[in-house]
Formats: C-alpha cells, structure tokens, sequence
C-alpha cells in the first residue's frame, strides 16, 4: 500500500516528561489506526506531531508529495459566523449538496442543527459535530481524529463509525483515531497503537485483537519471569547455604538479588478493586410511579412513566440528546422532584451518584489524594480485610508520587478515578453513574467494567459506551424522546433499529421534540411539526436516491458520448440527454435543501 504520513525517530520533551522517545511508525493508503493507552501519555501529543501542529524535538514527520492531513482535536474552535460558514466556508451550496457523501454527513451529523444558526448560539455536543462535520466534507488523504465521539449519543457514535469504515475502505485514505470507545475501535480500526512510556507498540487489528496480543505478550513475559524468579530462588538458597566465613559474599549476592527484583517495573495502571462491602437491601429498592416531568418550557422529558427498580437489578440506560437520562438520575436520586407521580426508595437505600461533572472535587481540591479519600473515610473492610485509604488509593491504580499529588492538579481521568473511589468507600448499596467512562482510559475502563462487573447492589449506567453496557449491565431501557421509558429485550442495537424507523417516519417512536400535549403545542406554533420533519426526511431520501441514479445515468452517457465521438447526430442527442439530466439534477438539489431546512 502506498506509504501516506511517517514518524522517523521522533523525540518529544514536555517539562520534566519525555512522551516520544525515538519513536518511528508510519500510516499506509487504506489502514484505519486506533491509539489507545494511559491518560497523560502522549496520545494527542502523538496526533499534533503527525498532523504538523506540534514540531517535535528531534527527528522528522514525512509526508508523500502532496499528502494533506487533517486534524480533528479536542478543542473546538470554529471561529465566528453561521454553521455553513463553518462547514463548508463560501461554496455555493450546488457544489455540495449534489455530493451523497456530503449529504450523508449533514444527515448523520447536522440534522437536528440550523444550518444558518450563529455558531456562538451552539451547545458543545453540536459544536463538536460541527466541527467534525467540517473535516468529513473534506478530500484529505489523511483524516486525524482526537475523541471524535466525545459528545456523540449511541445512535451518532454507530453513524460515524459506518461512515469512517465505508469512507477509508480500500485505499481511499487513511484514519488515526484516538478514542475510548472499545465497541468503536473495533467496528472502524484495523491496526491499534498502543502509547505508553514514550513509546508506540503496533497491533494488527482491533480492540478487540490489540487486547488479546496484549495477554499473549504478558503470558510469554510472565513466563520469562517465572523463570527468572525460580533462578533468583535457587541463588537465594545457595546463599542462604553458605558458610558463615563467606558471609560477605552472601551479604553482596543477596543485595544484589534484591536489587534485580526492584529493577521490575509495577505493573501499568494495573487497577484491582475486590467486591465493596454493601449495606444489605431490602425488598423495596427505587420505584417511579405514574411520573410526569415537565420543563419550563413545556416540553415534557417523561410522561407518565412507571419503573420499578428490585435489588441486584441492573440497567444501562439510553437516548438521544436531551431526552431526559440525567433527569431520570436525579428523580431517582431525590434532586428532582417530578411535576407529578412519585419516587419511592426503600428504608435501607443508600444511594451514590456519579455526575457527568466533577465539580464536587473542587471542596477538596488543596487536599492530596489520600486525603480526599481519607475524609470521607479512612479505613474500609475488602475480602475480609481492613483496607486503609493509602493502600486503597495505590490499588486503584494512583502511584505513591500520584497519591501525593494535590487533586487540583490532576487530570481529568485521575479526577474521574478519584471522584468513583470516594463514592465506593462509603458503602452504598445502589450506584448511579452518569456516562462514567468520560475521560478514562481503556485500561481504566476496563478495571472498572471488572468492579461493576461484580457489585452486588442495583446498579444503573447512562452511557454513550455501548462495549460498558453491554459488559455490565443485565438490561436496557431508551429514552426516545417521546416522554416513554422503553425496555429493550434486543439492547443496544434495538434501540438503534427503533431509532431508525423513527426517523425513516416507518411508525417508530418520534424523535426528540415530537412529544404529547404541551410541547407538541409549543413546537407547531414555533416551527415545522413533527409530522412535516418526518415528510421532508422521507422527501429527502427520495431525492437522494433519484439524485444517484441521475449520476449513474450521466456517466453511462459520457461513456456512450465517448464511444461515439465520430458520430455527430448520435452525439448531439446524447448531449440533449446530458442536459436533460443535469436541469433535473439542480431543481433536485434544490428541493433537497429545502427538505432539509425542514427536517433540521
């Protein structure tokens, strides 16, 4: 395949941290690359050096002639103007929306924003589409992708990764990904990059396969150490057999035994958690009876909803953007009180809520890390055991110098960790956990899908990770934004077949914003009604289609054109199907846009 971008013994120093350490790799026409690894240890570093935004300090990034790379980081800067503006600057809006590549990218990504909407008035999930959708509309050769699910909802993170997999099929590009999301790296990713102590292993593969070469290297490794270690055994016992008059020797081997055994490294990020001990639950557990929640505004998030929570029940819940999860969290956790119906919780609940935000460390944020567990609790009994806060702290994979460290000066991982141990030392007996896996890394994520994995009380996960509900959850119910809780007996990708007929207007639940009485109310005075959404979503699939077939239809012409070109009638008459085509091609465009603006 030929060779696209290269990285040729590069070398990069921030402050006291070396995070590329001669570090030589390179990305062929058609691969599809995912990056995984430790938060802080270089990921996006790697990613700004290889787009050229970051010059490194020694060695060089290669380029083919003429290879043009674009970079999607975590910062969304769009600048200023419309979101047209932003995605596709000053082309006349025929140069694009003939494209069924671009369309599809407006669909997947755009249908729910106003195209001439002022950039400022976005909220960051639609600035971060945005953003995304101006990079996809382009023709480079090399598409670069920092967290590019960072905000996406379940359904979009399935739409970007069918996107990304059809788009850099074959050899038409490449793509280096960094995400946490496992289920995506192994629908897209083809080879997994591992960054880690200022170098990059290589994988063949997805998630999937990069973790199973990750055990295989540990069990060859583990091997060669258990030998190593039946050596040292061996040597220790020699010594310990040793006359007394060459007790100096001895002394000097042994030193030097202890030494060899220091000079192995700990484990990376290895987290262990044994089972918390549970305040036992009775019978009654978190019921929602007959409840209503109503905006402000009037749109109504739930409609008469009835969930019975029993203990042990497990639960990932999901839904489109603003379709009422979080408020789901905090009736259940009292935060909210509904607008009617109630919210039951049994006497011997104890409940432990995990935000999305983690502001609730800034209260400790002078303190270090032990200290912000030891105020919530300085000791706690795990298997048996008393546990105190340091030795849990190390556990949970925070190195002594980490566990030293002031928490204002963590990242957003370490905070996210931290923010979990507090919740668990204190025991509850049903945990809620607001999309836990943002900011952590898959090694993290992983250790704590091994937690959740056997907690023992009601657990229930609002997450956009479809690998984590999966793996932790017994269950699931959407949120399809028409005020109904749905169980999913088919998971994740039931929701995803509902969604679709919804959309597709085949009788599914309506979308977000085409929910009953008042809000319906308020949405047909300010604007398109849902019906009419769902009609010019119809009209505009036809359109495209019609507008493919009309691209099929010119290019056989032009090759019939070409075959002919001696013959001047058959030509001319050809030429007037040309023009046929391409008048009905515009008034097509046309048409498409308004569907468009109607759909949203």
């Amino acid at each position: 395949m030929p060779h696209l971008l290269g990285a040729d013994r590069v070398h990069l120093t921030l402050g006291t941290r070396t995070l590329l350490d001669g570090v030589s790799l390179g990305v062929d026409d058609g691969q599809r690359i995912g990056v995984v690894g430790p938060n802080g240890a270089g990921k996006s570093t790697l990613l700004r050096v290889l787009s050229g935004r970051q010059e490194p300090d020694d060695g060089r990034v290669t380029r083919a002639g003429g290879t043009r790379v674009a970079l999607l980081d975590q910062r969304d800067d769009l600048g200023s103007g419309t979101v047209l503006d932003a995605v596709h600057g000053s082309a006349d809006p025929h140069e694009w929306a003939s494209d069924a590549r671009i369309r599809a990218v407006h669909t997947g990504l755009l249908a729910d924003v106003d195209l001439e909407a002022d950039l400022s008035t976005l909220s960051g999930g639609q600035r971060r589409r945005v953003a995304l959708a101006a990079l996809l509309v382009r023709d480079d050769e090399v598409l670069v992708l920092d967290e590019p699910t960072n905000h996406l909802d379940v359904e979009g993170v399935a739409w970007l990764a069918g996107y990304l997999s059809e788009r850099y099929a074959g050899s038409s590009g490449a793509l280096v990904v960094v995400t946490h999301d496992r289920w995506f790296l192994d629908a897209v990713c083809t080879r997994t990059w591992e960054v880690h102590d200022g170098v990059v292993d290589q994988y063949e593969g997805g998630y999937a396969a990069y973790v199973l070469a990750r055990a295989e290297r540990a069990q060859q490794a583990a091997t060669v150490e258990t030998k190593r270690q039946n050596l040292l055994r061996k040597e220790l016992a020699w010594l310990r057999r040793g006359a007394p008059a060459r007790t100096s020797k001895p002394r000097f081997r042994l030193d030097a035994a202890a030494a060899l055994i220091a000079d192995e490294p700990p484990p990376r990020d290895s987290l262990e958690l044994a089972r918390t001990a549970t305040a036992r639950l009775g019978k009654d557990v978190l019921d929602l009876e007959d409840v209503t929640f109503t905006l402000p505004d009037g749109r109504v998030l739930l409609d008469d909803v009835t969930w019975r929570l029993g203990p042990g029940d497990r639960y990932g819940v999901v839904g489109v953007n603003g379709s009422g999860k979080s408020t789901l969290l905090r009736l259940l956790t009292g935060r909210e009180r509904p607008t009617s119906g109630r919210v039951r919780r049994g006497k011997t609940v104890k409940i432990a809520e995990l935000r999305q935000d983690v502001e609730d460390l800034d209260e400790v944020a002078d303190l270090r890390v032990t200290e912000a567990v030891e105020r919530e609790k300085r000791t706690m009994v795990i298997g048996g055991k008393e546990v105190t806060a340091s030795q849990l702290v190390e556990r949970l994979g925070f190195t002594r110098d980490r566990a030293r460290t002031p928490v204002r000066d963590l990242s957003g991982g370490e905070r996210r960790r931290l923010q979990l141990l507090r919740l668990l030392v204190g025991e509850p007996n049903v945990l809620l956990l607001d999309e836990p896996t943002n900011d952590l890394d898959t090694d993290t994520l992983a250790a704590v899908e091994d937690l959740l994995d056997g907690w023992p009380g009601t657990l229930i996960v609002v997450s956009h990770d479809r690998y984590l509900l999966e793996r932790v959850c017994d269950r699931q119910v959407a949120l399809l934004g028409d005020g109904h809780l749905r169980d999913l007996p088919g998971g994740v990708e039931q929701y995803l077949e509902l969604r679709a007929a919804a959309l597709a207007g085949a009788g599914g639940p309506a979308p977000v914003g085409a929910v009953a009485g008042a809000a319906t109310a308020a949405a047909a005075s300010a604007g398109p009604s849902a019906a009419d959404a769902r009609a010019a979503r119809k009209e505009a699939t036809r359109i495209e289609r019609r507008l493919d077939r009309i691209a099929a239809l010119e290019a056989a012409l032009h090759d019939r054109m070409a075959a002919q070109a001696t013959d001047h009638a058959a030509v001319l008459a050809l030429d007037t199907e040309l023009r046929a085509l391409a008048a009905e091609r515009e008034e097509l465009e046309a048409a498409w846009l308004e569907a468009a603006e109607v759909s949203g």
